[in-house]
């Protein structure tokens, strides 16, 4: 479990295809990496990731071809940064939302605004996840922990402050670039309870 916060930009090393429908990621992230141990859960860009190994402030990790598809990561290219976080520790405060790190699909970075301080941001919304987006609502976007401005059937919007455009890869991301999107579990929970009871 993450809370959407990100502690360090990190850095791609590589991407190396394991065979099997499957790949190895190496990270170099030294904050994340400082207690670091096998077994431990790392987010890259809102993906939860098991640290197989920890060497000199790279942890590596296996993905899964599931996840290749249905996240960015494959995409990854050595030398890019991704966004870190590690699993929240029991008793630590919740700075952004309940995230899992599981992602339910990729969006696409539609358009910016730019503001005197800060930027309106939009991104396409699959349909399939419309339903869980509300104005108001919390939204994780690689990641990270935002919430939501503007909602339509196809889009929707976030308030981008200068910290979170310098501390995370949002800031850098063109028009026409993928996104992670993890909805709020919460909503699907409820809709899963509601729906159990129409039966």
């Amino acid at each position: 479990m993450f809370t959407g916060i990100v502690e360090e930009l990190g850095e791609v090393v590589r991407l190396t295809d394991s065979g099997g429908d499957s790949a190895v990621l190496a990270v170099r992230g030294p904050l994340v990496t400082s207690d670091a141990r096998h077994g431990d859960s790392i987010s890259v860009n809102g993906v939860c990731l098991t640290v197989i190994d920890n060497v000199d402030g790279v942890f590596t990790a296996d993905v899964m071809g599931e996840t290749l598809r249905r996240s960015s990561l494959g995409a990854l290219q050595a030398g890019g940064q991704v966004n870190l976080e590690r699993a929240a520790a029991l008793g630590s405060r919740l700075g952004g939302h309940l995230v899992q790190g599981h992602v339910d699909g990729v969006a696409t970075l539609v358009s910016r605004e730019p503001a005197a301080d800060w930027e309106v941001v939009r991104f396409s919304l699959p349909a399939e996840l419309a339903r869980y987006v509300v104005e108001k609502g919390s939204i994780t976007v690689d990641g990270v922990s935002l919430t939501v401005m503007a909602v339509d059937d196809e889009t929707f919007s976030v308030g981008m402050i200068p910290t979170t455009s310098k501390l995370t890869v949002l800031g850098s991301k063109d028009v026409g670039d993928p996104v992670n999107l993890e909805v709020d579990v919460i909503a699907k929970y409820v809709e899963k309870m509601i729906g159990d009871r129409n039966v």
